[in-house]
C-alpha cells in the first residue's frame, strides 16, 4: 500500500513536470513570477515600477563596468606605464570575477534572498571601485576590476529573477528587458563621460548607482515567491500585498504561489545533471543555446574596446563612440515597447540578421585596410558595422534571451539553467584581450 502511495505521488509529480514547457501566452513563469490575471490597476502598481527601478540600478552598475574600459584605456596606460598586455588582463579579467559571481550567486540569492544578493553585489561592487580610484599599479587595478566583475555576476542573476518574480504577468516582458536597457544606458552613460572626465574620476561615478540601490533597497519589499519558499507566510502576503496595491485582492495569486511552492517541495531536488535528461532538452537547448549566442557573437569584444576599434580604422573615437551609445540606448528603449507586441522570435530572428550584418562589414572593413585597399572606405565601413551589429544586438539579442530564460524554463530547473548560462565559459571567452589583440596587429 505504501509503494502503491508513493508511485501515486510520482506519478503526479512526473506529470507537473513533464507539461509542455512552451504554451504561448500561458507558462510556469506566470505561477512563479506573477499572476495571470491582472491584479490591480496601474495606479496600484507603483510599487511594482518602483521596486523594478531599484532592482535596475544593479543593471546600470553592469552596464558602468562593461563601459569603463574602452574611454579609460590610453590614460590608464599612460598614467600607470601599463603594456598591453597588463592591459589586457586589467580588462579581461572583469569577466572571471562574474564568472564566480554567477557561479555563486544563485545559492546567495537562495540564502539571504534577493534583496540580500543585491546588497552584497552594491557593496563588492563599491570596493572595486574605490579600489581602481585609488591605485598606483596594475596589481590593485586588477583586483577592483575583478572585484566589480564578480558583483555584475551576482546582478546578472538576481536582477531579471527578481524583477520576473515581483512583476504580473502583462507587465513582465517590458520590466525585465528594462534590465537590459539600463546595462546599455550604464555603458554608453561611461563611453560618454569617459570622453571628457579622468579615468579616476569615472571609477567614482560607479559608485553611485551602488550607493542607490542600497538606499532604495529599503523602501522595496522582499521577492514574495522567495518569502513563500522559506516559509516565512506573513510577510509573504504582507510583500505581496504592498507590490499589488492595497485595495488588490491577492487571495488567487497568493494561492497559486503557495500551491505551486508546496509542488515544489514534494518534487525530488533539482541537481546539475538533471539538465540532461531527454524530458528537459528542448527548454535547455533554447535557454543555453541562447545565452551562448549571444556572448559568443562578440558583443564584449566591441563593447570593450569600441573607442580602439574606431581610432585604427581611422575615425575620431569620440565620434564613433558617442554614436555608438546613443544608438543603442535608442534601440533597447524601442525593444521594450515591441517585445511584447512583436513578439520573441521575430526580434531574434530579425537581430541574429543584423548581427551577421554588421560582422560581415566589419571584416570587410579590415580586410581593406590589411591589403590597402580603398582605404578611404575604412572609416565609413567600420562605423557602419560597428552601428549595425549594436543596433542589431540591442534591438532583439540583448534583452529577449533574459526574457525566455524566466519563461521557456519550469521554475525547477530555473536556477540550474541559470547557472550554466552566466557561469559558462562562454560567459568570457569573447570578452577576453585576444580578440583585440587581433585588432592592434591588423
Amino acid at each position: 500500500m505504501a509503494n502503491k502511495d508513493q508511485n501515486v505521488v510520482n506519478n503526479a509529480a512526473d506529470d507537473k513536470m513533464t507539461e509542455p514547457l512552451l504554451r504561448g501566452e500561458q507558462n510556469l513563469a506566470d505561477e512563479n513570477g506573477g499572476s495571470g490575471k491582472k491584479t490591480g490597476s496601474k495606479d496600484s502598481l507603483y510599487m511594482v515600477y518602483l521596486s523594478t527601478l531599484v532592482a535596475v540600478s544593479g543593471s546600470y552598475s553592469f552596464g558602468t563596468g562593461v563601459g569603463y574600459s574602452s574611454p579609460t584605456q590610453n590614460a590608464i596606460r599612460e598614467d600607470l606605464s601599463l603594456s598591453l598586455a597588463e592591459y589586457s588582463v586589467f580588462g579581461s579579467i572583469l569577466t572571471f570575477g562574474a564568472m564566480i559571481g554567477a557561479i555563486t550567486s544563485g545559492p546567495i540569492a537562495d540564502f539571504i534572498g534577493r534583496k540580500g544578493a543585491m546588497r552584497v553585489s552594491s557593496f563588492v561592487c563599491i570596493a572595486g571601485w574605490l579600489a581602481i580610484y585609488f591605485s598606483e599599479g596594475a596589481l590593485s587595478l586588477d583586483l577592483g576590476r575583478l572585484a566589480t566583475g564578480y558583483g555584475m555576476g551576482i546582478f546578472s542573476y538576481v536582477v531579471p529573477v527578481f524583477t520576473a518574480e515581483i512583476a504580473p504577468k502583462e507587465l513582465r516582458g517590458a520590466l525585465t528587458s528594462a534590465n537590459q536597457l539600463l546595462i546599455v544606458i550604464g555603458a554608453s552613460t561611461f563611453f560618454i563621460i569617459g570622453t571628457v572626465a579622468t579615468w579616476r574620476t569615472l571609477a567614482l561615478v560607479g559608485v553611485i548607482p551602488c550607493a542607490v540601490l542600497l538606499l532604495g533597497l529599503f523602501l522595496i519589499p522582499e521577492s514574495p515567491r522567495w518569502l513563500a519558499k522559506i516559509g516565512k507566510h506573513e510577510e509573504f502576503e504582507a510583500a505581496l500585498q504592498k507590490l499589488r496595491g492595497k485595495d488588490a485582492d491577492i487571495s488567487q495569486e497568493a494561492t497559486e504561489i503557495q500551491e505551486y511552492i508546496e509542488t515544489l517541495e514534494r518534487l525530488p531536488k533539482a541537481r546539475l545533471l538533471d539538465l540532461f535528461q531527454k524530458r528537459y532538452l528542448h527548454s535547455v537547448t533554447i535557454g543555453v543555446g541562447l545565452m551562448v549566442i549571444q556572448q559568443f557573437g562578440g558583443i564584449n569584444a566591441i563593447a570593450f574596446y569600441a573607442a580602439n576599434i574606431f581610432q585604427t580604422a581611422g575615425l575620431s573615437p569620440s565620434t564613433g563612440t558617442i554614436s555608438y551609445a546613443l544608438l543603442q540606448v535608442v534601440v533597447t528603449f524601442f525593444n521594450i515597447i515591441m517585445i511584447d507586441r512583436a513578439g520573441r522570435k521575430p526580434l531574434l530572428l530579425f537581430a541574429a540578421t543584423g548581427l551577421l550584418l554588421g560582422c560581415l562589414l566589419l571584416a570587410a572593413a579590415f580586410f581593406l585596410k590589411t591589403y590597402g585597399l580603398a582605404l578611404e572606405s575604412v572609416p565609413a565601413l567600420t562605423l557602419a558595422g560597428v552601428l549595425v551589429y549594436i543596433g542589431s544586438f540591442s534591438s532583439g539579442m540583448g534583452a529577449t534571451p533574459w526574457v525566455l530564460m524566466s519563461e521557456v524554463p519550469s521554475f525547477f530547473m530555473l536556477q540550474s539553467t541559470y547557472w550554466v548560462s552566466c557561469s559558462s565559459p562562454q560567459w568570457y571567452l569573447k570578452q577576453r584581450g585576444e580578440p583585440w589583440r587581433k585588432f592592434k596587429q591588423l
